[in-house]
């Protein structure tokens, strides 16, 4: 089958959406599927070679708290009309399929089937906006299948364009997020670490960490906080406030490769995420559970829908930094506790691996081509048939494995 990857944001810069989409590639990948990754791009991205299509240049636009990287430009069209002829796709996979201008117009020029998902949840939504709504109807309707990421995600879509979803979530790599890595050396001390990762963003928490270390560090002096991830404004700003109030063993790592990332969560004798809101999914805390770290997080609806209260971690109310500080103290006291959650987390993450996410993937797509509308049905009826001698096979293997 040929596939092709559609992403409205910039990939040639780091992010949950981009990260997912190459992830998912990798697997269809190496169950023999032929994928392409359509992507706005600030430079070249030279690791996916003659896989990747570059269309249009990502301008920065602020977005649900963050800073959206996306190709605005109306004139998309005619490059991706030339792109589509030329590659002829089995199907199209859009991820945030509303996000203009990429997304809407690989939409408006598809004559194949095409496949959305939702990784989104926020409180506005740039899809939910009334002046925009016929524009945004008229593309939703040009999907034949609706995925979203986490329940949140789908409620939340579900709330402007009532339809069925199916909830197909993020995966991890759990050959890689695995309990065996080695932990950073020079932190394997007599302190007990607290590890944040993400970006320096306002909408990460990290702030009510800082506030919530200060009183940690009062009631066990033998702790350290270590945060990784990029950020230079807000990173000068939070260094100032450790600086400011005289707090030790606080230590900006900044950004950490792909590679390295697990040896940190191997460090980290509780890992923390403090998100404010926003986040309809929590892969963070999935990396941090496969390799077997306890976890304290906001009891928000992303981070809810994966974390079990009391099971894999800790749920505390987002922006308060005295019940955040709390959590982790008790934690922090009680060693048999968080070795109990640490190996819970572990059996968890399992169940997100990326190869048996990859393959509902591909169920969906098959699915979709086998129902999709009559005016699009006979250009696939040999794929069809091919299509559903591989959907018989992926049942097969599965079966065999299990």
């Amino acid at each position: 089958m040929k596939i092709a990857l559609v992403s409205p944001y910039d990939f040639a810069h780091p992010g949950g959406v981009v990260n997912h989409i190459c992830a998912l590639g990798h697997h269809l990948t190496q169950m023999g599927h032929e994928v392409r990754y359509i992507a706005p791009a600030s430079r070249a991205v030279h690791s996916l070679g003659d896989k990747f299509i570059a269309i249009g240049t990502p301008r920065c636009i602020p977005a649900s708290g963050s800073v959206a990287r996306v190709a605005i430009s109306p004139r998309l069209s005619t490059t991706i009309t030339a792109m589509l002829d030329r590659e002829k796709f089995d199907i199209i996979h859009l991820h945030e399929p509303l996000m203009p201008m990429m997304c809407t117009t690989v939409l408006r020029m598809s004559r194949t089937a095409n496949v959305g998902t939702f990784h989104a949840f926020d409180g506005k939504g740039y899809y939910a906006a009334k002046p925009f709504s016929m524009f945004f109807n008229r593309w939703f309707n040009k999907l034949d299948g609706r995925i979203a990421v986490s329940k949140p995600a789908m409620e939340f879509v579900n709330k402007h364009y009532p339809e069925r979803y199916s909830i197909i979530p993020n995966g991890i790599d759990t050959d890689h997020f695995r309990p065996d890595v080695e932990p950073i050396e020079k932190y394997c001390d007599d302190k007990l670490n607290i590890l944040f990762v993400g970006r320096l963003e306002k909408r990460k928490g990290a702030d009510y960490l800082l506030k919530a270390y200060r009183r940690v560090k009062r009631e066990i002096p033998q702790s350290r906080l270590i945060i990784v991830g990029p950020g230079t404004k807000l990173r000068d700003k939070y260094e100032k406030l450790v600086s400011k109030n005289g707090l030790r063993d606080v230590i900006f790592v900044g950004y950490t490769s792909y590679e390295e990332l697990p040896r940190y969560y191997k460090t980290a004798h509780i890992f923390c995420a403090p998100a404010t809101g926003w986040e309809s999914f929590g892969i963070v805390l999935l990396e941090a559970m496969a390799v077997g770290a306890p976890v304290v997080a906001s009891n928000i609806a992303g981070y809810a829908s994966i974390l079990s209260e009391g099971a894999e971690g800790l749920l505390v109310p987002p922006k308060d930094d005295e019940r955040l500080a709390q959590a982790l103290i008790n934690l922090m006291k009680n060693e048999s506790l968080r070795k109990e959650m640490g190996a819970r987390g572990i059996r968890k993450a399992s169940e997100f691996d990326w190869k048996k996410v990859s393959r509902r993937v591909l169920d969906y797509y098959i699915n979709v081509l086998n129902t999709k509308p009559t005016h699009r049905r006979e250009t696939f009826s040999l794929r069809r048939i091919i299509l559903e001698s591989l959907g018989r096979r992926s049942v097969e293997r599965r079966k065999e494995e299990e």
